[in-house]
């Protein structure tokens, strides 16, 4: 064995890796699917033309997601490092967008951890619907006693409790390391999830009406497939549901072995996603189904996404559904372990850069990490304000957080580095499906341009009319003025040395090959 392979793998063994491919598709399945899956997904097919959206839909998995996921998995996979040290051996000006990417993992973080809590109380309260006869006033008002939209600093106990179960449970698991921890978690939690959801499918198909639901969701309108928003809404669903363009596939792939074929790897992960969303269309609209055929309205008129599906609509349907308790306990419980896998992941972005550039010991970087995201989350998210704060910063984080930094960072590897190329041959080093110059222009020229045009529509919403009616102060601090300090952080944290004897050449080319 050579020296530098020798030294290659000590490094590897430091940093911790996956123990199998399996182990790796897991976690990646775990990250991908999240709470967009189940609340978002259906809602956006619905909006979107039904079953005819599957075709723009499926268009932007094979034409954008995968592509992405394989830029993201090529990245790590190569340069063997987390977000930040795999940009910086990339190309030494390029690794603030790799500190861009964690401080955005940060702060989704520190939020989604909050939606998490109201997920293992609304699991609890299922059991005996506590909500009451009112979901949505119990929501708003007995659980989170949300006032009129402002910041205060008045503590709700009952989200606070189980906030701080999460932020411990998280912490029990980036302790225990990448294959212990995180890869252990989603061998365990991913096939529980699957086995959760179908049975809350099946239970939900055995509802009355719930094939009303299903003919709302699949009855195709043909004629959306000539609106070019029902298009940008496929792409901008793909990119947001597969956890590409901010980090966690890159320090994923970081943790896998040499000779693991990731152009199957993605492909695999790409279609699972894909497939647990349309499962959670079917399971969320065959109860929408019902509750519209219960209320004697049509099924335009319940469906919603987002928080006012899970905590509002949802409970609403386990209070009228026969077996409403263990709908309700499979949904919540569904939502706590999808959210569980993708908040591990996040949070690995931000505990994974910090290692590398300070030479620390897991449990170090971890202390670092947690510590602060957790404070920072109960001081904003366990308070009658948080509701408010929560959707501000998700809403602009994912959208001109996430989304920007996803075309930066292609767009710069594409024709500033020029490296797409190079990033092809790594995976086919060990890849059965290879790929080729149809995935460096796609990569290099339509992710960007369909990325763009989704994030001008979402500009344009959002200068159009103000945010979800918040007071502008609100929407500049909570908002525009949190997307600029993430990337200014980013870049910032770029200048800060890395530690000493870390080796910032690409590890898989000799010297001669390296970029400069």
């Amino acid at each position: 064995m050579s020296v530098e392979h020798s030294a290659a793998h000590a490094e590897q063994a430091k940093r911790g890796a996956f123990s199998s491919r399996r182990v790796f598709i897991l976690a990646a399945i775990g990250s991908a699917v999240g709470l967009g899956n189940i609340w978002r997904f259906p809602y956006v097919a619905y909006e979107n033309g039904g079953g005819s959206f599957i075709i723009p839909y499926l268009v932007a998995l094979i034409t954008a997601g995968i592509p992405f996921l394989l830029f993201d998995y090529a990245m790590g996979h190569r340069h063997r490092g987390s977000a930040p040290l795999s940009f910086a051996r990339l190309r030494r000006g390029t690794e603030g967008l790799g500190w861009w990417q964690v401080a955005i993992c940060f702060m989704i973080a520190i939020y989604y951890a909050a939606v998490l809590a109201w997920a293992v109380s609304y699991t609890i309260f299922s059991v005996n619907k506590a909500w009451g006869d009112a979901p949505d006033a119990y929501f708003f008002g007995e659980y989170l006693q949300a006032g009129d939209p402002g910041v205060t600093a008045s503590v709700v106990p009952g989200v606070l409790i189980p906030l701080v179960v999460v932020w411990v449970g998280v912490l029990v698991i980036m302790l225990l390391g990448v294959q212990r921890g995180i890869g252990a978690t989603a061998a365990i939690f991913i096939p529980l999830l699957v086995i959760a959801f179908l049975i809350l499918v099946v239970r939900a198909l055995m509802l009355p009406g719930a094939g009303v639901g299903l003919d709302a969701l699949f009855t195709p309108n043909w004629s959306a497939l000539l609106e070019p928003g029902v298009w940008a809404a496929a792409f901008g669903q793909i990119f947001f549901s597969l956890s590409i363009g901010f980090g966690i596939m890159i320090t994923y792939a970081s943790y896998v072995d040499r000779d693991t074929d990731m152009t199957g790897s993605g492909l695999v992960v790409g279609f699972a996603n894909s497939s647990f969303e349309v499962l959670a269309g079917i399971g969320v609209f065959a109860a929408l189904g019902f509750m519209a055929q219960a209320s004697g309205v049509a099924v335009s008129e319940v469906a919603t996404s987002g928080i006012g599906l899970a905590f509002i609509a949802f409970p609403a349907i386990i209070n009228e559904a026969p077996g409403g308790a263990l709908i309700g306990v499979l949904f919540f419980g569904s939502l706590v372990v999808a959210g569980l896998t993708s908040l591990v992941s996040v949070i690995e972005v931000v505990i994974s850069g910090i290692r590398d550039k300070f030479d620390l010991r897991r449990r170090t970087a971890t202390a670092v990490v947690v510590a602060p995201a957790a404070l920072l989350s109960l001081v904003f998210f366990s308070t009658t304000s948080g509701i408010y704060v929560l959707d501000i910063v998700d809403h602009f984080v994912n959208r001109f957080g996430i989304l920007v930094v996803a075309v930066v960072s292609v767009v710069v590897v594409a024709w500033v580095v020029r490296a797409l190329p190079r990033l092809a041959d790594h995976l086919n080093l060990t890849a059965d499906l290879q790929v080729g110059r149809l995935w460096v222009v796609t990569l290099g020229a339509l992710v960007p341009v369909v990325l763009t045009i989704v994030l001008i529509q979402e500009l344009w919403a959002v200068i159009d009319e103000p945010y979800g009616g918040y007071p502008m102060w609100m929407l500049v601090v909570f908002g525009w003025l949190m997307v600029v300090a993430i990337a200014v952080a980013g870049f910032v944290a770029a200048r800060v040395p890395w530690r000493e004897g870390t080796s910032l050449a690409d590890p898989s080319v000799p010297d001669s090959e390296e970029i400069s």
